[in-house]
């Protein structure tokens, strides 16, 4: 089985990009992923997500959580740890999109 370390060596690198913003349905920013340590793993998932699926859809979130691989096992036994793979969980528990756009800088 391989592991989110293995399976984000696959994903584009993310250089150049300084976030990710995610949008609601209104165009509010519903959160922001940044380029920076601690976070950079899922601004390659995020945003390799909202590329092939042109927004993070439930379908998108469910990709995603087999992306995040054993990190996605221990964000369902431990809510709040991991809130980049949480918000997956809940768009795909309310049928809801987040529309995504790349900052670069």
């Amino acid at each position: 089985m391989k592991t989110f370390q293995d399976i984000l060596a696959t994903l584009p690198p993310v250089g150049g990009i300084a976030r990710i913003e995610l949008l609601d349905p209104d165009g509010r920013l519903a959160a922001s992923i940044e380029n920076r340590p601690g976070s950079q793993g899922s601004l390659r998932v995020y945003r390799h997500l909202a590329e092939k699926h042109g927004a993070i859809t439930p379908a998108a979130a469910q990709e995603g959580l087999a992306l995040y691989a054993e990190h996605a096992t221990d964000a369902r036994a431990n809510p709040g740890r991991h809130p980049n793979i949480d918000r997956l969980f809940e768009l795909i528990a309310r049928d809801a999109t987040l529309t995504a756009r790349a900052i670069e800088g």
